[in-house]
C-alpha cells in the first residue's frame, strides 16, 4: 500500500518561513511528477508548485519568488521551502504524486494534509 505523509506545517508569523516535507512509502516501482496543493476554508484546492522527476519546476504566480519546491529521489521525499509567508498563505497543504505501482499502473496519490497558519 502506497502512502504519502506530509510534515512540517504549523503556526508562523507573517514574514516567517516553514519547510514542508512529503515522504512516500510502500511498495511501488517509481514516482513521477509530484506537486504541492493548498486549500483554504471555503476555497477550492489549488496547485502551488510542481516538480518533475528530472527537477523541472512550476509555480503558481502567488508564490513565485517565495516558495521553492525540491525532491530527493533517493529518499522518495518532496519538500516545499516557504519564505516570506503571508496571512493569505494560510491553508491546508497537500502533496500529490503520480506513482507507478506494478500491476496497477500510474495512479495519483494524495497525502493527508498539513495545516499552515500565518498570523499577521
Amino acid at each position: 500500500q502506497v502512502q504519502l505523509v506530509e510534515s512540517g506545517g504549523g503556526l508562523v508569523q507573517a514574514g516567517g518561513s516553514l519547510r514542508l516535507s512529503c515522504a512516500a512509502s510502500g511498495r511501488f516501482f517509481s514516482i513521477n511528477a509530484m506537486a504541492w496543493y493548498r486549500q483554504a476554508p471555503g476555497e477550492q484546492r489549488d496547485m502551488v508548485a510542481s516538480i518533475t522527476t528530472g527537477g523541472s519546476t512550476n509555480y503558481a504566480d502567488s508564490v513565485k519568488g517565495r516558495f521553492t519546491i525540491s525532491r530527493d529521489n533517493v529518499k522518495n521525499t518532496m519538500y516545499l521551502q516557504m519564505n516570506s509567508l503571508k496571512p493569505e498563505d494560510t491553508a491546508v497543504y497537500y502533496c500529490k504524486a503520480k506513482i507507478l505501482v506494478l500491476g496497477s499502473g500510474t495512479l495519483d496519490y494524495w497525502g493527508q494534509g498539513t495545516q499552515v497558519t500565518v498570523s499577521s
